[in-house]
């Protein structure tokens, strides 16, 4: 399948998936933050719904890797430790390669034309929510060409898993950093339109790999956020 940034289908749930795209963009924006209690009364209310839609809008949220649900007990803002967000890195830099060469034959020149505009207006922003928007428009943009089963959901359900973090991190980073982040980009157009696939897996691996260190050099953004 395509990757795409949405949940999962509903069976008869518009009303639970409508709900569930509401909530997961105030999410991925920050403005939920983890470990947040979702209260199915409060959204019911909020959305003038049943119970019976929110129950289903959080299912979707859990398969996204958004909410985590305990039984008899409620749902809350997923949120990780810096060994599982390290993991989930680890992850990443291992599964995206391997998304991006499947993806890279099927991508068109409009395509390759879309991700460097993309990289140009993550390299003028100086707006980390613009920016954290873009970079994933940009990553996941990079993977449409693929056609899969599991890998393409799997990595976006990573993707959501981390936001929180990488929000946290960006927020922090230097003018060095961001700007190799930038340089990082654009030699993945580059590679791509060279058809140098090898390459451009190499340069996601490392961009990858490097957040993932420098993220487990600031213990101090995973313990804000569990507060």
């Amino acid at each position: 399948m395509t990757v795409t940034t949405g949940g999962r289908s509903t069976r008869g749930g518009d009303a639970g998936a409508r709900i569930a795209e509401q909530l997961r963009g105030r999410i991925l924006r920050g403005e939920v933050p983890p470990g947040t209690r979702i209260r199915q009364e409060d959204v019911a209310a909020q959305f003038g719904a049943s119970r019976v839609p929110v129950r289903e809008a959080l299912r979707i949220l859990e398969h996204d890797g958004l909410v985590t649900l305990v039984a008899n007990t409620g749902a809350w803002v997923s949120r990780l430790t810096l060994a599982e967000c390290d993991e989930i890195y680890q992850m990443r830099e291992r599964l995206e390669p391997l998304l991006l060469r499947l993806s890279a034959p099927h991508l068109t020149e409009a395509d390759l034309d879309d991700l460097q505009r993309l990289a140009e207006r993550m390299s003028e922003t100086s707006d980390v929510d613009e920016f954290l928007e873009l970079d994933r428009a940009f990553h996941l943009g990079a993977y449409r060409g693929a056609t899969t089963t599991q890998l393409g959901e799997l990595v976006v359900k990573l993707w959501n898993t981390t936001q929180p973090y990488r929000r946290a991190y960006s927020r922090s980073m230097g003018a060095d950093a961001a700007r190799i982040v930038h340089d990082e980009h654009h030699l993945i157009v580059a590679d791509l339109r060279d058809g140098d696939v090898d390459d451009a897996e190499r340069v996601l691996a490392g961009h990858i790999r490097r957040t993932r260190r420098r993220l487990s050099r600031h213990p101090e953004l995973f313990e804000a956020l569990q507060a």
